[in-house]
């Protein structure tokens, strides 16, 4: 079972109901500055046969502090349509691994963001994403 008390103060549990990011993290939050921010105490379970932290799993918390960066309001609903990525370097259990996102450039129903992945100084996974911006349908359609 993950640890689910916060790596550092100021942090929150994202999502305490998402089976899968509770699974896979969990995943913790803050906004500083206008910045979205999340951090996963790396463990020996989230690295791969290497002793390196998994790269599916850097993807995964890129990919939430980038819809949560290009998201106006909470309740809003996006999905990634294209997700490019590019290891740079690579985290080890017992470090504390953040990842931002950076909202670049919306229109009606798409989003443009960055992020990055890091532990400290050194930038473990840069990204870039296409995110769209799916209607809700109301029970009459």
């Amino acid at each position: 079972m993950n640890d689910t008390s916060p790596p550092l103060d100021g942090y929150t549990i994202y999502d305490p109901i998402d089976p899968y990011e509770n699974h896979a993290g969990p995943f913790f939050w803050k906004e500083e500055n206008g910045v979205q921010k999340f951090a996963l105490h790396a463990e020996a379970h989230h690295c791969n046969r290497h002793e390196i932290v998994h790269g599916g799993l850097m993807m995964t918390i890129i990919d939430l502090a980038m819809v949560v960066a290009a998201k106006e309001n909470w309740e809003e609903q996006l999905v990634t349509v294209s997700l490019n990525s590019e290891f740079i370097d690579a985290g080890r259990a017992g470090e504390l691994v953040e990842a931002e996102g950076e909202l670049v450039r919306r229109t009606g129903s798409m989003a443009f963001v960055r992020g990055r992945v890091y532990v400290g100084d050194r930038t473990l996974l840069a990204s870039s994403a296409v995110l769209k911006r799916l209607r809700v349908k109301t029970s009459s359609e």
